[in-house]
């Protein structure tokens, strides 16, 4: 049995989470979900919902970590969070596989760092969400939003990370690995773009050079390697251009085939492409660089959002994917020195 902590109570709709969960234990009967938080509210809750009772534990929690409290005050001071109960329970109990949670980034990185701990050689762990791309593959953007303010040196090891999670979980051999940069050109850039790219050209991975944001989803690069605050915005200009895109393309449709082609048939077509760019749909980022596996959904993620989130947990797991990225960054070390 895979065991899944999944904190629902740090995000913005916890009862729509706890559906989401009670919904993700039917859809995998080999999971064991574990809700950190109020007994009494997600009993009551729970209660509304039809789901094996006999895969869904409670682990007792009486405080919340909110958006706006200091996250490493936050760990520190409210040691019963659903948070941090469930970061130790994974740390503490070898059967836990992995954590979901939909709370604040930096207590997420925060519980990453000081109480899950990191894999040798990573300073910082970073978020990375796979995308698709426009051929029908899949591209890693590491960092988006864990790391606003970086060091050259953690690019490179993001790059490190996001070549284990394509080889791992995707089954690219030799990732394409890339900077997010305001040009192609090698003098293009800023301080730590221009330091990064030195790194990561005598760095034993594919890394092909710059790449602007346009070309994110082309296909052309497996790994997007920036900082987070550039990654960030480059993820949600992605998520936001994509939805008008898709709305606009669907009222011209129905503008100029008005009478020849039924109304729900655009609302579907429309619909299941920006399935492909909705983070409800796609579940959430990978927190790597952690000795175990851990994902951030979106603090205002839906019910929906919970049974892809538990489906990508349950990869994660079953494909070693933590273990395998660590024993890359040993043999990748071996050659550096």
């Amino acid at each position: 049995m895979i065991k899944i902590v999944v904190d629902v109570f740090s995000g913005d709709d916890p009862k729509a989470l706890i559906r989401g969960t009670a919904a993700a234990v039917n859809v995998y009967p080999d999971v064991h979900i574990i809700m950190p938080g109020d007994p009494t509210y997600l009993e009551r809750e729970l209660a509304c919902c039809d789901y094996d009772t006999k895969r869904l534990e409670i682990l007792p929690a009486s405080e919340i970590i909110g958006n706006d409290e200091s996250p490493t005050m936050a760990i520190r001071q409210k040691k019963d969070s659903s948070l941090v109960r469930g970061a130790t329970l994974l740390r503490n109990d070898p059967e836990v596989g992995g954590m979901i949670s939909a709370g604040s980034t930096g207590a997420i990185l925060c519980c990453g760092i000081f109480i899950l701990g990191r894999i040798r050689g990573i300073d910082r762990p970073a978020l990375a969400p796979v995308l698709p791309t426009v051929d029908g593959g899949n591209v890693c953007l590491i960092d988006c939003g864990a790391n606003a303010d970086c060091r050259s040196e953690y690019l490179g090891q993001f790059a490190l990370l996001g070549t284990g999670l394509m080889r791992s979980l995707c089954g690219v051999s030799e990732p394409r690995v890339a900077l997010v940069n305001v040009g192609l050109e090698s003098h293009k850039g800023n301080v730590l773009t221009t330091q990064a790219a030195k790194i990561l050209s005598e760095m034993p991975l594919n890394f092909v050079g710059n790449m602007e944001a346009r070309e994110a989803l082309s296909g052309k690069y497996d790994v997007l390697v920036c900082d987070g605050f550039v990654g960030n915005v480059l993820l949600k200009s992605i998520e936001g251009t994509a939805a008008y895109v898709v709305s606009e393309m669907a009222e011209k449709l129905r503008c100029k085939l008005a009478g020849k082609i039924d109304d729900e048939i655009i609302e579907q077509t429309a619909h299941e492409v920006m399935r492909n760019y909705d983070y409800n749909s796609y579940g959430g980022a990978y927190l790597l660089g952690c000795r175990k596996p851990v994902e951030k959904i979106h603090g205002a993620a839906n019910e929906r959002t919970i049974p892809y989130a538990v489906g990508l947990m349950r990869s994660m797991i079953l494909s070693k994917m933590t273990e395998k990225i660590s024993e890359q960054l040993d043999a990748m070390s071996r050659k550096v020195d």
